[in-house]
């Protein structure tokens, strides 16, 4: 889901981290690419779901088995809702998913399923939370309008992921799962080691079903330390 509101001046450079960024690759590899998204995007659409980006929650789940029947889930900027559809379908009517986006989103998912219209950043945890249960799994995959400036681009996305993080860090039960999109470049290993203090085990992926001239990856974190109040 993209989140329009982050397209402000470009943010000031952070902290410098070492880290890869993407080079742009050659021209003639996009009709490749095309052809790529295209046959996810058909394939999405033959099977009944909302959005190509189904897939690669999909793989990230067979990768790392996200999902249980009778989980709690939380879907941060869940528009157009096929990372909602997939998850009510992995937790069952014994669960619940919980998604939100500043746009509004038709319902989806059947009666386990809640879908709000918010701003992710200003609505309280408590309402999410619906009668504070925590969640099993939070996932984002909030991405920042593109400026065109890669780096510009790849800040706006880290914060969104830092933010995603601030707010899976209140809501999720102990042991429980976080997943995030993010942009590569040089601040991702710092937001990685942030991540790392959270939470036993940090993965990064990037789904088959990612363009192959993508910046796009995934960072998956499994075993939430939550604190001692």
């Amino acid at each position: 889901a993209r989140i329009a509101r982050l397209t402000g001046p470009p943010a000031p450079a952070p902290t410098s981290v070492t880290g890869l960024a993407t080079a742009h690759l050659p021209r003639h590899r996009a009709p490749m690419a095309q052809r790529h998204q295209d046959h996810y995007a058909r394939k999405a659409k033959a099977e009944g779901f909302r959005a190509r980006s189904i897939y690669k929650l999909q793989e990230i789940n067979r990768r790392v088995r996200l999902f249980r029947r009778g989980q709690r889930v939380l879907d941060l900027g869940c528009a157009p809702g096929s990372w909602t559809q997939y998850a009510a379908t992995e937790v069952g009517p014994g669960g619940a998913v919980v998604g939100i986006d500043l746009k509004p989103v038709s319902a989806v998912g059947g009666p386990h399923v809640r879908i709000l219209c918010g701003d992710i950043f200003e609505t309280p945890p408590e309402e999410l939370m619906d009668g504070g249960r925590p969640f099993d799994v939070v996932m984002s995959d909030m991405a920042p309008s593109t400026s065109g400036n890669r780096f510009t681009d790849h800040v706006r996305s880290i914060d969104l992921c830092a933010r995603a993080l601030d707010l899976a860090l209140l809501v999720l039960r102990p042991g429980g799962s976080f997943v995030c999109k993010a942009f590569e470049g040089s601040e991702l290993n710092a937001f990685v080691q942030s991540v790392e203090g959270h939470f036993q085990q940090v993965k990064r992926v990037k789904p088959q079903a990612t363009r192959d001239v993508s910046v796009e990856l995934f960072i998956v974190g499994m075993g939430y330390e939550k604190p001692a109040e």
